[in-house]
């Protein structure tokens, strides 16, 4: 999804949940200026990966689920910690930095690559975590992207995920761990709020999916 696409979705997400743009940007800046001396990768790298499917796996999903898991691996930020236990290690980790942060690293020095993600209600967790990360990566922003920060669409980890995947080619995407009618909260978590960004995790995976791309839920 190009900016273009995103920016009238993303504009009335803030409007609906009561976010900043403001702040999204000023996250942006910070992830930008902490991960100045990382290694940034192209994009374009990735895409190999998404030409022999992607599998999606998010908070939902157990051990058990991940058994015939296939193609290409990309782990949604809370679920590090059951990906880590059934010992997988995703191609992809997408994370906003919040949950058991040590996990997610522990699967990026296992080998998978990081995608993280700035937005207004994490700023303080880049402070706390950028340095948990030494690999190659790639840094996303949900407002408007420039030349390190890129932006596929998408809010949630899980729906980020999916977006990257689509926007750099996937036509097959599997998901497991998606219950859209029961999200997984955490006890920090507000869990209206959690249920308002789960529904909209559900129409950017579902009623956004573009002809040609193929969704599976198990």
């Amino acid at each position: 999804m190009d900016f273009e696409q995103w920016e009238p979705v993303y504009s009335r997400i803030i409007e609906e949940m009561g976010y900043s743009r403001t702040q999204d940007e000023a996250s942006a800046r910070l992830l930008r200026q902490l991960a100045a001396n990382k290694e940034i990768l192209d994009p374009d790298e990735l895409r190999p990966l998404m030409t022999k499917g992607v599998t999606v796996v998010g908070a939902a999903a157990s051990p058990d689920s991940l058994v015939g898991a296939a193609g290409t691996l990309i782990c949604a930020g809370s679920a590090a910690s059951i990906m880590l236990r059934a010992g997988v290690i995703p191609g992809l980790l997408v994370t906003d930095l919040d949950g058991d942060v040590e996990d997610q690293a522990e699967l990026c020095r296992r080998g998978a690559t990081a995608v993280l993600h700035a937005h207004g209600d994490n700023h303080q967790l880049i402070q706390d975590h950028i340095d948990l990360f030494s690999g190659p990566m790639l840094m996303t922003t949900q407002s408007r992207p420039d030349l390190l920060l890129e932006n596929f669409g998408g809010f949630t980890d899980g729906d980020r995920a999916v977006c990257m995947a689509r926007h750099l080619g996937a036509e097959r995407i599997e998901l497991i761990g998606f219950d859209f009618d029961r999200p997984v909260v955490n006890d920090e978590e507000d869990a209206e709020a959690k249920r308002r960004k789960i529904q909209w995790a559900r129409r950017i995976i579902v009623e956004m999916n573009p002809p040609g791309v193929e969704l599976i839920f198990r």
